[in-house]
């Protein structure tokens, strides 16, 4: 009987193998139809993924409305969704001063700057030629990288086709209006019903796994979330503030497209050490051909006290001791992420990093525990 069994055994292991086999070979076979389904797939759970995405962003706002309506007894019953009601109707009031304020002046400048180019172009020869030979700088390295600089026709990247091109493919990549539509829903479905899907995921995390290793999931999770969302959150936030005060400050000074400038500056703020260091140097650039060297030594030197300011002063007000990275770390993250996933990788790297870090610091902890609790006994 026992013969059997096992010949049964064998017989099944090797099926299972033979259609493992098959199955790895038809992938293989038909890799191009399963990318090209899973593509289409991703294409159409987008919205529901840029849902969560977006409750994920308004959930600690909404929450701290929900705490300040809640201290009412004629709103207490209603806290809730009139906390996601009032994040959403400031989102839109941001929506709109975006795009009724801020945007028109930098397509203005934007629009201005690439119609002046040509003569900015000259004036930059001119410099170059002023040079003097024994110059330590290379001329002739100069010259060809301007002259690359100056075959590019930026007005056409700018043209109202151009613009109308890329908000089709902006529309295109969002999905059209309906995406949009399920993209909000979906986020106000979450954060409407945030703690009916905590239960869940506690009930399933706790089928699935035993009562420990549940527990350290909840941990992580809890501070992985709060490193983030306060880090996302907080380097947003440090960029409009950089942008806002540079922008003022180069208003003051008279420098021309000190909107754009400033709102360059704040974004590139938003990528660590890198990020400040190139927008400030197009800033500075910028200028150097618009408004000559002496403004833009000045105005270099404003922006730096600016910057070092917000790095000593603002931000880490904003941040805090969350992250908790040396700069060698920070450095890593921002390289290698940029390195694989562009300006996103570079904003993300840092709080994934910083997590992995939490990891390995609670390892090291738990393992030197347990060689002491080992020791002692």
């Amino acid at each position: 009987m026992n013969k059997k069994i096992k010949n049964w055994a064998k017989w099944i292991y090797w099926f299972l193998f033979a259609v493992a086999v098959i199955a790895v070979y038809k992938t293989l076979d038909n890799f191009n139809d399963i990318l090209a389904f899973i593509k289409k797939l991703f294409g159409i759970l987008m919205p529901f993924f840029m849902g969560v995405l977006l409750a994920y962003l308004f959930y600690i706002p909404s929450k701290k409305l929900e705490k300040l309506y809640s201290k009412s007894k004629i709103l207490k019953r209603f806290s809730r969704k009139l906390a996601v009601f009032s994040v959403y109707v400031i989102a839109i009031l941001c929506i709109i001063l975006l795009f009724n304020v801020i945007l028109p002046a930098i397509s203005k400048s934007v629009t201005e700057l690439t119609n002046n180019f040509p003569s900015y172009y000259e004036s930059i020869k001119g410099y170059i030629n002023e040079l003097p030979d024994d110059s330590i700088i290379n001329k002739e390295k100069i010259k060809e990288a301007v002259s690359n600089i100056g075959n590019i026709d930026f007005a056409s990247y700018f043209s109202t086709e151009k613009i109308i091109e890329y908000v089709k493919g902006v529309v295109n990549v969002a999905q059209g209006i309906f995406s949009v539509f399920v993209t909000i829903i979906m986020s106000i479905y979450i954060l409407l019903q945030r703690d009916d899907i905590v239960r869940f995921m506690k009930k399933l995390a706790s089928a699935l796994f035993k009562e420990d290793t549940c527990k350290t999931l909840g941990k992580y999770f809890k501070r992985g979330n709060e490193v983030f969302f306060k880090f996302i959150s907080s380097q947003l936030l440090d960029a409009i503030i950089v942008g806002i005060i540079t922008s003022i400050a180069m208003l003051i000074m008279n420098v021309k497209y000190a909107v754009l400038l400033g709102f360059i500056i704040g974004l590139f703020n938003i990528i660590p050490y890198f990020g400040a260091i190139v927008g400030v140097g197009i800033a500075i650039l910028v200028t150097l051909i618009t408004g000559g060297l002496s403004q833009a030594i000045w105005m270099a030197i404003i922006i730096i006290i600016l910057q070092q300011i917000d790095a000593n002063i603002i931000n880490p007000k904003i941040v805090g001791d969350s992250l908790s990275l040396s700069p060698i770390l920070v450095i890593f993250a921002v390289t290698v992420g940029g390195a694989y996933f562009n300006f996103l990788g570079m904003l993300l790297g840092v709080p994934v990093v910083a997590c992995i870090k939490i990891i390995i610091c609670d390892y090291i902890d738990y393992r030197n525990e347990k060689k002491e609790t080992v020791k002692n006994e």
